[in-house]
């Protein structure tokens, strides 16, 4: 373990901090319900929709449940607009969660970093784009989580942004279409459900063919080092 500086600490521990008060705050501050933030958007409009977006970024650095409040602007705004006010909101608290990690946990991370997290970062360091795109592709994995582990890893910044951008436009349209469409259970609203449902099942694929390259990997690895410690 190479030496821990008191920098290094004190960004740990304000990262810790920064995450404990973030879980607080999405456990006891109640979100509104959707009769007023529908009642809102009509007397306010646009700035209403732009103030929605803004406090969905917030909302993604705590562990408020992001699925939840994009349904929530389906039913309110609709699909079109209900999907660009989440997808901004979104990208933007995708970048702030991961600017706060790489900024204050990373450093801890490269220190105490064993074999298994090595191989995570090598692993993002060579599929960096693919990867963040099959993680974000999965609906059970919480979006908040996805976020900061990110920052805490070697992938670089433009590999996640280009992932999160693209990676999570399939399940925000799904689930902005399930609340815009769900009251009326039509073709839209089936067509979403499945899309979810096909989501879920490709991100599992992916996620166990990664675990497999990762183990391959590690087995390559020992192998190796058992031949170096052979007595020639």
């Amino acid at each position: 373990m190479r030496y821990l500086t008191p920098a290094v600490t004190w960004r740990a521990a304000a990262f810790v901090v920064f995450v404990v008060v973030a879980v607080i705050v999405g456990v006891l501050v109640p979100l509104p319900s959707v009769e007023d933030v529908r009642a809102a958007a009509e007397s306010g409009g646009l700035w209403v929709a732009a103030g929605f977006s803004v406090a969905y970024a917030v909302a993604s650095l705590t562990p408020v449940p992001k699925n939840v409040v994009s349904i929530a602007a389906g039913l309110v705004w609709g699909l079109p607009v209900g999907f660009l006010i989440v997808y901004v909101g979104a990208v933007l608290g995708a970048f702030l969660a991961f600017a706060v990690s790489r900024l204050l946990g990373r450093s801890i991370v490269e220190r105490l970093t064993g074999t298994r997290v090595a191989q995570v970062d090598r692993l993002l360091a060579q599929r960096g784009v693919a990867a963040v795109i099959g993680a974000r592709l999965v609906p059970l994995v919480p979006f908040t989580v996805l976020n900061y582990t990110a920052g805490l890893t070697s992938v670089r910044l433009r590999d996640y942004t280009i992932g999160t951008t693209v990676g999570i436009i399939p399940g925000t349209i799904a689930y902005v279409a399930v609340g815009a469409y769900g009251l009326t259970l039509g073709w839209p609203f089936f067509i979403a459900m499945g899309a979810l449902g096909v989501l879920t099942l490709g991100g599992a694929i992916y996620a166990a063919r990664a675990r497999r390259r990762m183990r391959d990997t590690d087995r390559s690895d020992h192998a190796g080092d058992e031949e170096q410690d052979a007595p020639s």
